[in-house]
């Protein structure tokens, strides 16, 4: 159960960083490069 577990976890890090990554190339007048 805890590798499921660390599985998701694993998983739901990689979405968050996709998705943060997206908002920031969407915007790219947010960031000061």
């Amino acid at each position: 159960m805890a590798k499921n577990t660390a599985q998701l976890f694993s998983l739901f890090g990689l979405a968050n960083l996709v998705l943060a990554r997206r908002q920031l190339l969407a915007s790219p007048g947010s960031i000061a490069s």
